[in-house]
Order: C-alpha cells, then structure tokens, then sequence
C-alpha cells in the first residue's frame, strides 16, 4: 500500500499575491471582521438564549444561523490571521482537508437552514392554524438535526474522494483552501470529484433554491388575497431571510461555476474577495439583519446592551 505522504504534499501554498505587502493592514481588517462576527452572532445568541420570547421556532432557526457563522468564520480567520501577522503563506495538507471540511459544512448547513426557514414562514403565513402542530418544537430541532447530519455526510464523502488524489501541485490560488482547489492540483483523472461535485451543487444549491422560490411564491399568493395585518407580518418576517439568502446563494453560485469553469478570466482581485465573501459578509449580515428588522429581537438586544452599559458604569 502507497503511502499517503508519498503523493500528498506535507505543506501546500497559499496565494496572496499583492495582499502580503500590505499584510499588516490586512491583518488589522481581518481581526475587526472576527471580532465583529463573535460579537454581532454572540449578542444575538444570548439575547435569543435568555428570553423566554424568543422560544420560538424562527428564532431557533436564527440561533442557529448565528452559531454555524461562529463556527464556520473560526475555521477561516485564525488562520489567516496567523498567515498575515508572521508572513507565512503555507498550510499543513492535513490542516488544509480539516479547513474544506469545515467551510463547505458551514455553507451547506447555511443553505439548508435558510430553507428550513422559508418553510417554516410559508407554513406560518398559509397555514396560521396549523403552524404550532407543524413547527412543534421537536420538528425544529429534527430540522436542524437533518441539516446538519446531511452536511456532514456529503462532505465526508467529498473529502474521502479528495484525499484518495495523488497531488502533483503545491500552490492553491486562493488565499483559503476549498475542495476545487485541490482537486485541481491532482495528477490524475478527477472526473469522479467533477461528476460528485455538480451533483452537490445541483442537490444542495439548486433545488434548495427551487423550494426557497416555490416557498415565497405559495406566501406571495396569500398576501395577495389577505388582509393588510398578514401583508405586514409577512414583509417584515420575510424581509431579512429574503435578503440573507439571495446574498448567500448568489455568492455559492459564482463560486461554484465561475471560479471552477471561467477562473482564468475573472480577475485576481476578484477571485479573492469573492473567495472569502461567503464566509465573511453573511456571517456579518445575518445578525445585523435579523438584529435590525425583527423587533421582538432589536428592542430585547438594545435592552441587553443598556444593561450590560449600566452594569460597567457601576
């Protein structure tokens, strides 16, 4: 049996072209963006943890959102944090598959949630009566649980079908490592990892984008023929999950297609802010979004805040 390090590089190289001249101003960014998300996604948990209000099945869902961003962004920024501050631009293989795995876990877990949440507002709105039998608490957390075990399982096999490639290549032209990039650098046929990557992309992109859509068709129906009370309750709870998952879904779909079929034509510059924009802008628009737009969650953080304010004063 071959060994593994005999066609896996111990080290791969990171690319940051003209970003590592001015490392240090870089670095200041990309620690303000970290604190921001921890504390951003960490109010909104605890405000949501701690009121009793808040017990309720879209603001779990917004919990978990919050959670996935702490999760998903720490296995992002502390590297590049690191690579930045002392000048290094290399990641250890094995750290580089543990880093894969975690990103696309996070944006997978991302996009389900967002669905999930799409058809906890559709019952919501078109099925008023039914919504606490539908959304008992028990389903939310079954939700959640599915869309976490599903993410988990696709990416295992996605890794397992990664790290079987002998890798001629060292340098990955992004400034994190995903799973195309690596793949990219094999020496052998990767038409499996093609085949089981555009499968991905259509089941977990696609067609939960297709319900996402059917979801706000069947609610935009009901508010056509409703009152204007409905009317309201629907554009403010639909509101903030409307704009997270269009920003969210657009950036999966330019990294998917355009990075992995066009790359060579799109810009360096734009290769690498769009390589990090999924896991930096939406981590920081959910709760700023949610924060913002819900009142029963706005008027609960202000109060935390104030009170925390007071306590530091005293």
């Amino acid at each position: 049996m071959e060994n593994v390090s005999s066609f896996h590089p111990s080290v791969l190289v990171l690319s940051f072209g003209e970003m590592s001249t001015m490392r240090y101003v870089y670095c200041a960014l990309a620690f303000i963006c970290y604190i921001l998300i921890i504390f951003s996604n960490g109010v909104v948990i605890i405000t949501i943890a701690i009121h009793k209000a808040l017990q309720e099945p879209m603001y779990i869902f917004i919990s978990a959102l919050c959670i996935n961003a702490l999760c998903g962004s720490s296995s992002f920024f502390p590297g590049l944090l690191r690579n930045l501050a002392f000048n290094v631009y290399t990641i250890a293989y094995s750290a580089c598959i543990l880093q894969i795995f975690c990103i696309h876990v996070s944006i997978s877990f991302e996009l389900y949630t967002l669905t999930v949440m799409a058809f906890d507002r559709y019952v919501s709105i078109c099925n008023p009566l039914r919504y606490n039998i539908i959304m008992s608490m028990s389903m939310v957390y079954k939700l959640l649980a599915a869309a976490l075990c599903n993410s988990l399982i696709i990416m295992i096999i996605h890794i397992m079908l990664t790290v079987r490639l002998p890798l001629c290549g060292t340098v990955i032209m992004k400034i994190c490592c995903d799973n195309w990039s690596v793949v990219r650098l094999s020496c052998i046929d990767t038409s499996v990892n093609n085949i089981f990557g555009l499968f991905l992309c259509f089941f977990t992109e696609i067609v939960t984008l297709i319900f996402i859509l059917v979801s706000y068709i069947f609610i935009l129906r009901v508010c056509s023929k409703a009152s204007q009370e409905v009317i309201s309750k629907a554009v403010n709870t639909c509101t903030p999950q409307l704009i997270t998952t269009v920003n969210f879904v657009a950036d999966v779909l330019f990294e998917i297609f355009f990075y992995r079929y066009i790359s060579i034509s799109v810009p360096y510059e734009a290769r690498m802010f769009m390589s990090v924009y999924a896991v930096v802008v939406p981590f920081i628009l959910n709760p700023l979004v949610y924060g913002l737009k819900l009142t029963k969650i706005r008027v609960r953080i202000f109060k935390l805040l104030q009170l925390n304010s007071i306590s530091v004063q005293k």
